[in-house]
């Protein structure tokens, strides 16, 4: 692990951010992030200045990739977590809030109208029973 890594990983080991419990080096399919928190399908990735402009194509890509799997991913740059270490845990509670809030906020239950009559409708826009 990156300097970087390891002081992120001190402050979010043992549940400490929230009461979340954090893993380091997670596989999610044929990649690893640098942690991640699974009752939020959240990864944390820590970027140095290898993740600049030659790997930004490819990090787009595992990106993508992860969130067609119902992961989010949050990137800090290496400078940030070691010179401004409370601003990126400030950021990250609140990555973590609203995807607390959003997997605890019931979906709407869809009711039938009609009478529970189920309409069909035509390319031309007209409706008919199906």
């Amino acid at each position: 692990m990156t300097d970087a890594e390891t002081k992120l990983w001190r402050a979010l080991r043992r549940a400490q951010l929230n009461g979340l419990s954090f893993r380091k080096q997670h596989p999610i399919g044929p990649f690893i992030v640098d942690f991640y928190c699974a009752p939020l399908r959240l990864a944390v990735e820590v970027d140095g200045g290898q993740h600049a402009e030659l790997t930004k194509e490819s990090d787009d890509r595992r990106t993508h990739w992860l969130a067609e799997k119902g992961v989010t991913v949050v990137r800090y740059w290496n400078n940030d977590v070691l010179l401004n270490l409370e601003g990126v845990l400030s950021d990250l509670l609140a990555h973590t809030e609203r995807l607390a809030q959003a997997a605890t906020t019931p979906t709407p239950t869809l009711s039938l109208s009609g009478g529970g009559r189920i309409e069909a409708f035509t390319p031309d826009g007209k409706g008919g029973e199906p």
